[in-house]
Parts: structure tokens; sequence; C-alpha cells
């Protein structure tokens, strides 16, 4: 199931996850006293980067399987982070910028234009393939691991991961909320469910805190991974996950959690990560590995 000679090296996709942790540790130290858990911060980024290289080091199954899913928990504990950092380095608010654009756009506010098609069963649905974002991003590396297709499996960890953390820069760089908040008061009526709406979506609302993470839209963005890389590997789920991913591309705007800009800033980015992850995954694995 592992093999030792393949072990004791760093894959692509533990490079990113430390790249990402160094780089953001610079920016804990930069705005230090602006961060009151800066030295936790630095303490959990230093646990985490000893984790992967011990487990780097050592051959065993705890570390083989560690090393495959540990991902999975880094990018989502690197997610809640920005909660911290982002409010903490961010200079201005990028929700105004965002909504002149799409206003430039399309001569109007797409969330607000949107009631026109507002009902409680399409917002029921668009809510229920908006809240399964994760397990749709994550169920193919389920598959890939139950057939033991590790290669692909190890690319696709790759490619998640550093789709996941570049939306995350993008979340430094261009700090938004998002329409629900900056527009509140254009809306005409408020959004309606059928019978799941409000729990779903005030367990989102918990989960992500005060979170600035408009731009890009990665919903958009690693959906889009998710949806080439089935009809790569498991052409039998292709038009799914079209439908799939069509719909929460929709959902982000219908639901008023993106800007437009924000959803083709996602889908730019998936594009340009699809072009350039196989090279770059290539680079990072190394001579003879």
């Amino acid at each position: 199931m592992y093999a030792g000679s393949a072990q004791r090296v760093l894959w692509p996709v533990d490079k990113v996850v430390l790249t990402f942790l160094a780089g953001a540790s610079v920016v804990i130290v930069a705005w230090w006293r602006a961060l009151p858990y800066a030295p936790a911060l630095i303490g959990l980024h230093l646990a985490g980067a000893s984790l992967v290289l011990f487990a780097a080091a050592h051959n065993n199954r705890a570390t083989w399987i560690f090393r495959n899913w540990y991902p999975v928990f880094y990018v989502a504990a690197c997610y809640k982070e920005m909660d911290l950092l982002v409010p903490a380095v961010r200079s201005w608010d990028a929700d105004q910028w965002l909504a002149g654009l799409d206003y430039s756009l399309w001569h109007a506010n797409p969330t607000v234009w949107l009631e026109r098609i507002q009902s409680p069963a399409l917002s029921e649905y668009l809510q229920v393939v908006y809240t399964l974002f994760v397990p749709a991003v994550l169920f193919p590396a389920f598959l890939l691991w139950q057939r033991r297709r590790y290669t692909e499996f190890h690319y696709f960890a790759f490619l998640i991961a550093l789709g996941y953390l570049v939306s995350y820069v993008g979340y430094m760089l261009v700090p938004a909320r998002g329409p629900r908040f900056l527009l509140r008061d254009l809306q005409h009526q408020p959004l309606e469910g059928l019978w799941l709406f409000h729990a779903m979506q005030g367990g989102l609302d918990r989960l992500e805190s005060i979170a600035y993470d408009c731009f890009p839209s990665g919903h958009t963005e690693l959906t889009i991974l998710a949806c080439c890389s089935v009809c790569k590997w498991f052409r039998p789920l292709s038009w799914p996950y079209f439908t799939y991913t069509s719909s929460i591309i929709f959902a982000t705007v219908y639901l008023r959690y993106h800007y437009t800009v924000d959803v083709l800033a996602g889908a730019a980015v998936a594009v340009v990560l699809l072009v350039a992850a196989p090279s770059l995954y290539r680079r990072l694995n190394g001579k003879g590995a």
C-alpha cells in the first residue's frame, strides 16, 4: 500500500501546504501587534509543519494515511485562520468596488435583479446545492482512494489544496463579505425556502463566521476543478457533476453570497490552475519521484 522510498520525500501537496504556512507566518509576524493570537498561530504553524516533516521521514501505515488526508484538515484550518488574518491586515473593504464592477457590467445589481425569478422551491434547491459544496469537491478523492488509484489521488489532492490556498490569497488581497451584506437594503424581499433553507444558511453562517471570503469565488473555482477531474477519471459521473457545477455557480449569485465578478474570477483561477497545475506538479515532484 505504501513504499518506503516514496514515503521519505516531500510530495507536491506537502510543498504547497508548507509554502502557504510559511507565507502566512510572515504575515502574522508583520502584523504581530494587530493579532492578539499571534504567538498561538505561529505555534500552530510550526506544529503543523513539523507533523508533515515527521510523517515524510517515517514510513509506516499511520504516517501514510496521515500524509494522504491531512490536507483536508490543514486547508480547513487555514480557512478559519483567515477570520483572524484578513480583518487584521486589510486596509480597505472591496465590497463597494466589486458591486460597482457588477453594476458596470450588467447595468443592474444582479442579486436584486434575480428577485424576479425568486421562489421558495428554487431557493431551497440552490441552498442544498451550495451547502453540499465540500462533499462534492471531496467525493472524487474518496472514489480514487476506494479504488486504490493513488497516483491520481495524489494529483487531485495537490490540485484541490492548491485551489483552496490560492483562493485564500485572494481573500487577503481583495477582502469582501458579499452582496447579502452590502446590498441588503436594496433587496425588496428576503430569500425564503421550503423546509431546511434557514437551517442550512444559518449553519453556514456559523461555520464561516465573519469571513471576508468572496473574491475569488472558491465555490466556483473548486467545483470546476472537481468537475473537470471527474470528467477525466469518472466519465459516467460527468453529467451529474456538470449539472451540479452549473447549479452552484448560479447559486452563488442567486443566494447573494457573491458578486458576478467573484464568479468570473473563480472561473479564471480554475482555468489557470487546470492549465498550469500539471507542469507545476511535475516540477515539484522532483527527479525520480
